[in-house]
């Protein structure tokens, strides 16, 4: 396997020293990008996001639960990811590994940080609040998982429907209209191979990167930003990067509705 990891970062360096990709983008470019919401008829609120051949769905569920003791007045907000085994034979089936935690973290710490939810809008008395999970599931894998997990996700919370509450309990059948959200949170995820930065790599180009950066934004605010591998980056590169986010954003958020 290291062999052949190591010709597959050999081949990319090559076709990126030519100024190329191997799928033919600008190093700033990302694949086409889809949304499918209300992809689940029975969940409070979905989405399925295409980014190239990667897909991810996204769940919304609601329920009643018992505040965090540090937390007692606001609500609960929860981040779930699988990789299924379907999507790639890298996935297996099991306890959630590390990369599943990694992508859950991500897209939580995103959402969480841009406070775009109110959580104190859903307390309904003392010792119940309202808890909203976000079930991510990979469907298919070729690369960039957190931008298409990220796009699920918000795109999934932008059609979510408020359940309707009696007496402590939902009555999910009813609605009291949509989850009100303060603003679009979006991520744009780097790969860094020698110096050459690529925006949305793809799994060939994720198999050959020394590092990856995703840098989770609002329209005014940097929410959040996630290294990952062992390739360095500058506060340089960082800056840099950090004001292509903003100008790439704008694009991921025009297909949010």
């Amino acid at each position: 396997m290291e062999i052949v990891n190591e010709l597959k970062k050999d081949s990319l360096k090559r076709i990126l020293a030519q100024g190329k990709r191997a799928d033919g983008r600008q190093m700033l470019d990302y694949r086409k990008a889809t949304l499918q919401q209300n992809a689940i008829p029975n969940a409070e609120g979905s989405a399925l996001c295409h980014l190239g051949n990667t897909q991810v769905l996204a769940g919304i569920k609601f329920d009643v639960a018992t505040p965090f003791a540090d937390r007692p007045t606001e609500g609960v907000l929860s981040t779930n990811a699988e990789l299924v085994p379907l999507a790639s034979s890298t996935f297996e089936p099991g306890p959630p590994s590390p990369a599943s935690i990694e992508l859950a973290r991500v897209v939580d710490r995103g959402i969480r940080s841009s406070n775009c939810i109110d959580l104190k809008s859903f307390a309904l008395e003392e010792g119940k609040v309202l808890a909203l999970y976000i079930d991510l599931y990979v469907l298919d894998y070729d690369g960039n998982l957190f931008d298409a997990a990220s796009l699920a996700a918000m795109s999934a919370l932008l059609c979510t429907r408020m359940p309707k509450i009696e007496e402590g309990k939902l009555i999910r059948k009813e609605s009291t209209g949509k989850l009100p959200l303060s603003t679009k949170t979006v991520t744009c995820t780097f790969a860094k191979v020698d110096s050459t930065k690529l925006l949305d790599p793809s799994l060939d180009e994720e198999q050959g990167m020394d590092g990856r950066i995703t840098i989770a934004t609002t329209p005014q605010h940097v929410c959040a930003v996630q290294k990952g591998g062992w390739g360095a980056f500058t506060q340089k590169d960082i800056l840099e990067l950090v004001d292509i986010s903003f100008d790439k954003a704008k694009g991921l958020r025009s297909i949010l509705q």
